[in-house]
Parts: C-alpha cells; structure tokens; sequence
C-alpha cells in the first residue's frame, strides 16, 4: 500500500516506524522546512532512498501522486482539519494526529467529508493499543468490574521553556492549545472511552501556573458525569519537576479495581476483580517496555488503519473517537472560561475562543 507522511517534526518519527514496520511503500514525504524531511529520513537510513520523494506543498505532493492510498498528518495541530479535508476529497484515507482538529465544526466536517467519499480516518489515539489499557478494555466488556462508580485520569509530566522553544506554535491557541489538548488528550481519550462516551456535563478549571511566556494553560482539572451515573475526575499538567512522572488511569467498579499506570498508561499497577480468574495473575504488575511517552501503539493503529481499509471496515480508533477526545477538552476549556459547569454535547466550540484567557491572571 503507497503511503506518504505530511509534518515530520516531534512525533514523525512514530509514524515512519510505524509505516515500515507495516511493510507501506512510502512515496513521500512533505514538510515546509527542508532539513526536517532529511533529519527525519536520516533517522530510519532512508536519506538515500530516491524513490521517497520530499515535498514542500502537500497538495502539489497529492497531485503528483495520485495512487497514494494512505496518508498521515503529523504537522502543528492547528493544520490538522484543513488537510485532512483536502486529503478526503482527493479520495485518500488518512491518519490525524491528535488532536484531529481545533474546533466541533471541523471534527464534524471531516466525519461528513469521510462518509461522503467513502474513505476511512482514523484519529491517532494510539494509547488505545497499550497492553495494559486493552487488557482493561477487554475486561469492562466482559462486564467484570460490575456497575462503574467512578474513574480518574492523571497526567503529570513535564515540558520546559526548552521544548517549547523548538516550535513557535506551541502552546498557542490558533495552532496547539495548552497541557490539556497537547499532552493530556490521549488519556482524557481513555478516560471517556472506559467510561461510557456519553457525558452529561463538565465542570473544569484550568490555570497558567509557569508557563506565562504562552497563550495557553499549563494546568487543568475537571469533574465529568457520565450519562451512566459515573463520576469521573481529569488532572493534566505539564508543570512536574524536574521531569515526566505519571500517566495513570484508574476504574473503580462495584466488582473491580484496576490502576494502569507509566508514564504512559503502560504498566498495570493494581487488577483485582471479585471473579478471579488464570489470566488475573499474569496481569498484575505487567509491565510494557516503551522507548519514549508515546508508547507503542503507533504500529498497531496503522496495521488496523490497513486492514481497514482493506476490509471496508471502520478503524478501530475513528474520527468519531479523535471527536468525542477533542470535545472533552474544549468542554473543560468552555467551562473554565465561564465558570461554571456546561453540558454536553457540545453544538460548537473552537480554541479560538479562549484566546486572551489569561492575560489578566
């Protein structure tokens, strides 16, 4: 399957691996600044390869190449939806980082656009595929943990002046946002997911403790209900010193208590169920070996992106899920600026919103 990769800056690389560890032809690649493609190439020995075409206009790289079948988007968040929509309408599937746009009307013009020309898009929530978070996925849907009572995620990591320096749109509402929609997207994504989906109402807080030299927070916390009666509670922040120390999802159940923790929902830290069964004793403190934050999950989304699309299928992280992700925080965004709680669905909301939103603090 011919494959092209549009943004290689921070998390490029993921997908590069991800895409020849799935045996994909790539055909190119394409980023506004040169030395980044070549940086990139360089990493996986493939600065030699001339059949990688480089590209500084996606769109001419589309033109140019008509019989790319799967494309992924890795550039500043702020790019996501417009690209995806001109790579939907050229009839071509594709992968979005997250977050998959910056705005509810974007997420819900890709899922139109998708089902309009019949192609598949997969929201890039590759924590979903932890070892961890699927042994706790497959035991919610075998009804172990009984009625749910309440769950939690924690993301406590750390992001200084340094990282943020190496990119200008960073933490800035237009392209980014802050701790919450950056870094913290994939397991408030997981804590919706186990929960249910279907959310009554959010009410958030979120702060710029450290990080005055951005638009957006550094800090945010939320309360959710769940259309089901759970209670479920978000801490995110980049502010831990000195460096990433958790990311862990807790599930309380009337029969089950699990605790995944990590600094990357990989390690399974407490499974006990009323039920006890073999598998429960290889479970307890499994522990998955990642190189970096990300995980390892990147492979496996692009081998399910493939057999996808193979199978006329839907992935198994689609666009309504990089939606249901995006809407979460833009609840809590909404609510902080408002102060008070709001409720779901949201009918609009757009990071734009919240621009100035801590220029008085």
């Amino acid at each position: 399957m011919k494959y092209a990769l549009i943004g290689c800056g921070r998390i490029a690389t993921n997908h590069i691996k991800a895409a020849l560890n799935n045996n994909l032809e790539i055909i190119a690649v394409c980023d506004v600044v040169e030395e980044k493609m070549e940086a990139l190439l360089a990493k996986h020995n493939l600065e030699s390869c001339n059949s990688i075409k480089r590209y500084v206009d996606y769109k001419k790289m589309l033109s140019e190449n008509e019989d790319i079948k799967l494309v992924s988007i890795a550039t500043e968040s702020g790019l996501h939806a417009n690209i995806a929509l001109y790579c939907i309408e050229k009839n071509i599937n594709v992968i979005i980082e997250k977050p998959m746009a910056m705005s509810i009307s974007d997420a819900d013009k890709i899922i139109a656009a998708a089902e309009r020309y019949k192609v598949k898009v997969s929201a890039c929530h590759q924590n979903r595929f932890n070892v961890a978070v699927q042994k706790m996925r497959t035991a919610l849907e075998q009804g172990r943990f009984g009625k749910i009572s309440h769950g939690s995620i924690h993301v406590r990591w750390n992001r200084d002046k340094g990282y943020y320096d190496q990119a200008v749109w960073r933490g800035t509402w237009e392209q980014d946002g802050g701790a919450l929609m950056n870094q913290c997207i994939h397991g408030i994504d997981l804590l919706r997911w186990m929960m249910g989906d279907e959310i009554v109402e959010v009410y958030g807080k979120t702060k710029q403790q450290f990080h005055n030299y951005l638009e957006a927070e550094d800090l945010g916390m939320a309360v959710v209900t769940f259309k089901n009666g759970a209670i479920g509670t978000i801490e995110g922040t980049t502010n831990v010193y000195p460096k990433n120390l958790e990311e862990t999802l807790y599930l309380f159940g009337e029969n089950g208590t699990v605790k995944i923790g990590g600094t990357s929902t990989n390690n399974i830290d407490v499974w006990d169920f009323s039920d006890n069964c073999a598998e429960d004793k290889e479970n307890k403190g499994l522990t998955e070996v990642t190189s970096n934050v990300y995980g390892n999950g990147h492979t496996i989304l692009f081998a399910d992106m493939i057999e996808a699309i193979k199978n006329n299928r839907q992935p198994y992280v689609d666009a309504y899920a990089g939606k249901n992700a995006l809407e979460l925080v833009l609840a809590i965004y909404q609510s902080a600026a408002q102060g008070k709680p709001v409720q779901l669905p949201l009918k609009n909301c757009n990071t734009m919103d919240f621009v100035g939103r801590f220029e008085n603090e």
